[in-house]
């Protein structure tokens, strides 16, 4: 059955997170997603409020840049947050929009380079394991957690081109497609992914409803600079439909987006709970 979810996007003040994260467990919602978006709300600290807040709902990160933390000290976040909350902690890792990362001076030469070492080194942290590693990017001596998590939570990589999609099939338990992926795109990635394993596909699709839904999706479509897929506009059924499409392309998660001028977050939540899950399936 395909997980339907909802992201809270960090244009909402860090303190509107709680009324979101309530309304989307009360719901029913399965999961909410969070973006850490440079320079808006900590993705750690953000998720680990909304687990706090509520009981059933997963929250997922999506995602953490690599080049900002040193991949201990996301060890240790993450495993803190699996130990408290187990899996309804759902972390993600991956590049970074580069322009940002070299607005605070941490662009990598090589992304791909740097996010194989740092995953394959967080894997091993966050499964218990005492490493030493000189890579170009990672260079650790003798590092293990102290409270490392009982069970290691599924990780969560972001990819995109080819290369970094093969990555997320070998590092990763899940792959996450940013927003404007189609369904045919989904069903391309799946390729390249490839895991050995089941693995996770995670796709955010933009979903406008309400009132002039359509215009509204494509103002933010271009907004966004959305060129090969706008998203998802109209009623509950119509979303439920596009959903559907993504499923059967191969994503296991459809997060639906709502766009930056949703007026009510905590009715969008509500709505893809209430209205669009019961008919998805």
């Amino acid at each position: 059955m395909t997980i339907l979810g909802a992201i809270s996007l960090p244009q909402n003040p860090p303190e509107a997170l709680r009324g979101i994260a309530r309304a989307a467990d009360e719901a029913g919602l399965e999961e909410l997603w969070l973006w850490e978006d440079c320079f808006l709300n900590g993705g750690v600290a953000a998720a680990s409020a909304a687990l706090a807040w509520t009981t059933n709902l997963k929250v997922g990160i999506g995602i953490m840049p690599v080049p900002f933390r040193n991949v201990a000290l996301s060890a240790m976040e993450i495993a803190t947050m699996a130990r408290m909350f187990g899996d309804r902690a759902l972390p993600g890792i991956g590049h970074g929009v580069q322009d940002w990362m070299g607005q605070v001076g941490a662009r990598p030469k090589s992304p791909l380079t740097l996010l194989r070492e740092y995953g394959t080194t967080l894997r091993s942290l966050l499964h218990g394991e005492t490493v030493t590693v000189q890579g170009e990017y990672v260079k650790l001596d003798g590092v293990g957690l102290d409270w490392p998590p009982s069970r290691p939570p599924q990780l969560y990589v972001a990819a995109g081109g080819p290369k970094t999609l093969a990555l997320a099939g070998a590092i990763g338990d899940g792959t996450v497609l940013a927003g404007g992926t189609s369904p045919d795109a989904v069903a391309a990635a799946k390729k390249h992914i490839a895991a050995a394993v089941p693995h996770e596909i995670v796709v955010f699709v933009l979903a406008v409803t309400g009132d002039e839904a359509a215009a509204r999706l494509a103002m933010t479509a271009t907004r966004y600079d959305q060129l090969e897929y706008a998203g998802l506009a109209g009623s509950a059924k119509d979303i439920a439909a596009g959903v559907r499409e993504f499923a059967d392309a191969g994503a296991t998660k459809v997060i639906l987006q709502p766009p930056p001028d949703e007026p009510d977050p905590e009715e969008y939540v509500r709505f893809v709970a209430r209205e669009v899950r019961p008919l998805v399936d």
